[in-house]
């Protein structure tokens, strides 16, 4: 009788390493450094670019361009609001410089010589005039805040589409680059608020360049040189306004990685999913360190930053109240020598306090849609590197059905460096159920995402009947296999919707072919135990929803796949989770039911029961096939593969004798 107890195996998979003892003590986030592990300099920290140069005059250069750009983006969202907000901003600005003349009209009558009595009167048209015209205004601002109100929402929300229709859909291969989710999370979380705000503030810039224009308008025709004045007295302050905001932009770059990470502390401090074990292990108090590590650093920047800007805030201030007692000290020399009469300087004050309040506006609302700017270009050049790093697109779809896959020499590597598999060859064929098998990473997942259109091999070829896939669609490809994960997502859908969105839609369904799916799952008593049946929510964070346990949602997960109906059946591990019989049924509907003439089914599980049926079994070790054939051709080698069935049948032999014998 053959010994099966593990210390008969001579073969061992794999070359075996040896771990150093850890540091006593280390940091779970590398926090002087950026979160990939370097501890020097933070690839934030190379992201200078226009703004870490922008000045006044490259914000005035610059603003006619953004400003073109925002309103094409709401041009695009709502063209009606957009050109009624424009029409509104124009006259406003009119009845403004109006009101601003009428104003002049009413001094001069009523420092003209004569009786009061007889001045007031004579004023009294031009004060009705300006009267009439603030009311119009008014209305007319009432108007544009009415449209601006539905214009920024609309714009936002089709930036939103634009970013998440790139986002979704880029290589899978990007997603796991942890430079993309601190670039995604920028764009989303910064770069839609900007956008959404640039519109206001774009509209707020127009207005009061427009009422600068009126202002200054007028100002020119009391007297011309007091024009250069003004600008003294403004300049200084808006400069100092670019520069805290360009310090402000620059130092929420730097700190997105460890805003993003502060921020998954945070998560898994009050979400429902991490609250069991972080009570049972205590583990509040060492994630709560971590959380104040990161937080001090960021203070601390906040704080520097903070006054830095009240510093640059005061010198702006001071240069410009010289500027603006230089302006006043003119304004009543000219006075006094008599250049411009009484009426005309009361006249210019108005004009002057209009000038400079339009003015500041002006800088204000430019270095403010400047700043908009920054974060919505971020956002728009992460776009476009994501439509760069979209999978391919041909007139070419993937066939429906497929008699045979070659894969020729195929190795990977991640974005990290790691080669994850070595020259693998092999042909499937339909009607066939394989299984890949061997340890922990050793390579069988990650040519199952290969398989599945998921990630592009480094190098060799994948063929579909002779077809190179890299000639079909990519998504195309991806649809015509169904890939079933350890870790299925959870979508907060009904549980019919979360059965057929494998197909693509949630919205129809076949439902004869979704009860045959998650009858062969075992989904079906689970489904039908549910409050609300088909229709419950599978999410207890909404009102009628429910949880299920990891093995249930293995189950949904099954029939989703199997709801598919693809020519391709990849079960990566699926079962995990699941209960032995549970796990029985499930692998013999596949395999006796689903497992038909026209389907590849492909089988990765470590639980090797299932293979003894299947026709073909690849080995995997370091990334390479180093076993393949039936069952019993691999028991009869004698190499890994019957290492480890044999392993786990004396497991399953120590614990029935030890049953027993109690």
């Amino acid at each position: 009788m053959t010994d099966t107890t593990p210390s008969s195996l001579t073969m061992v998979p794999g070359p075996q390493r040896v771990l150093e003892l850890p540091p006593a003590i280390a940091p779970a986030v590398p926090i002087d450094g950026d979160l990939t592990g370097h501890v020097n300099r933070g690839y934030w920290e190379t992201y200078e670019g226009a703004a870490s140069q922008a000045g006044v005059l490259t914000i005035l250069s610059q603003l006619p361009a953004i400003v073109r750009r925002v309103w094409g983006t709401a041009w695009r969202a709502d063209a009606p609001a957009t050109v009624l907000v424009a029409v509104l901003q124009v006259g406003s600005a009119a009845l403004a410089s109006a009101g601003l003349l009428a104003s002049v009209g009413v001094l001069q009558r009523l420092f003209a010589a004569g009786a009061t009595p007889h001045r007031i009167r004579a004023a009294l048209p031009a004060l009705a005039l300006v009267i009439v015209l603030l009311m119009i205004r008014s209305l007319m601002d009432a108007g544009i805040s009415h449209w601006q109100a539905r214009l920024g929402p609309r714009v936002r929300q089709a930036m939103e589409k634009e970013l998440l229709s790139v986002t979704s859909r880029v290589d899978l291969a990007v997603v796991d680059d942890p430079r993309w989710a601190d670039e995604v999370r920028r764009a989303h979380d910064r770069g839609l608020y900007y956008a959404r705000d640039a519109v206001d503030k774009t509209v707020e810039l127009v207005s009061a360049v427009l009422s600068l224009i009126g202002a200054a308008g007028v100002l020119g025709v009391l007297h011309p040189a007091l024009l250069p004045l003004l600008l003294a007295a403004v300049i200084p302050k808006g400069a100092a306004s670019v520069h805290s905001i360009r310090k402000g932009y620059l130092s929420e770059v730097r700190q997105s990685g460890l805003r993003r990470r502060m921020l998954q502390f945070s998560w898994v401090l009050f979400e429902r999913e991490t609250a069991a074990e972080l009570r049972t292990s205590t583990a509040q108090a060492a994630l709560m360190n971590e959380h104040e590590a990161l937080a001090n650093k960021i203070t601390r920047e906040e704080v520097v930053l903070g006054a830095h800007q009240a510093r640059t805030a005061l010198l702006g201030r001071a240069l410009g109240g010289l500027g603006l007692f230089a302006t006043y000290a003119t304004l009543a020399w000219m006075l006094g020598a008599g250049w411009m009469p009484l009426a005309a300087g009361g006249g210019a004050y108005f004009a002057i306090q209009a000038s400079q309040s339009a003015l500041m506006r002006v800088v204000i609302a430019g270095h403010r849609v400047f700043e908009n700017a920054l974060w919505v270009e971020d956002m728009i050049r992460f776009q476009e590197s994501c439509r760069a790093r979209l999978p391919r697109t041909t007139d070419l779809a993937a066939p429906t059905k497929v008699k045979e896959i070659t894969v020729a020499n195929v190795t990977f590597s991640y974005a990290q460096g790691k080669q994850a598999l070595h020259g693998v060859s092999l042909t499937l064929r339909a009607g066939q159920k394989i299984a890949f098998v061997g340890l922990n990473g050793s390579g069988k997942s990650t040519l199952s995402r290969i398989l599945a259109g998921l990630y592009e091999p480094t190098s060799g070829t994948i063929r579909w009947d002779g077809v190179d896939v890299r000639s079909f669609d990519a998504e195309s490809l991806q649809g015509r296999v169904a890939l079933v994960l350890q870790d299925p997502g959870h979508w907060p859908l009904s549980a019919l919707a979360n059965t057929t969105i494998g197909s693509g839609t949630i919205t129809a369904a076949d439902p004869e072919r979704a009860l045959s799916a998650v009858t062969a799952s075992g989904a079906d008593q689970v489904i039908a135990g549910l409050d609300y049946s088909w229709m419950t929510i599978l999410s207890p964070q909404f009102d009628g929803g429910t949880e299920l346990s990891g093995g249930n949602w293995s189950k949904i997960a099954c029939g989703r796949g199997l709801y598919q109906n693809s020519p391709v059946l990849i079960m990566d591990e699926p079962t995990a989770s699941m209960d032995p019989i549970a796990e029985d049924r499930l692998f013999r509907a596949i395999l006796d039911d689903y497992a038909g003439s026209e389907t590849i089914t492909i089988l990765v599980s470590h639980r090797l029961g299932p293979t003894v049926v299947c026709d073909q079994i690849f080995v995997f070790d370091e990334g390479r096939i180093v076993e393949s054939g039936t069952h019993q051709e691999l028991m009869t080698h004698g190499k890994i593969y019957a290492a480890m069935f044999e392993t786990q049948s004396a497991a399953y032999q120590t614990h029935r004798a030890a049953a027993n014998s109690a």
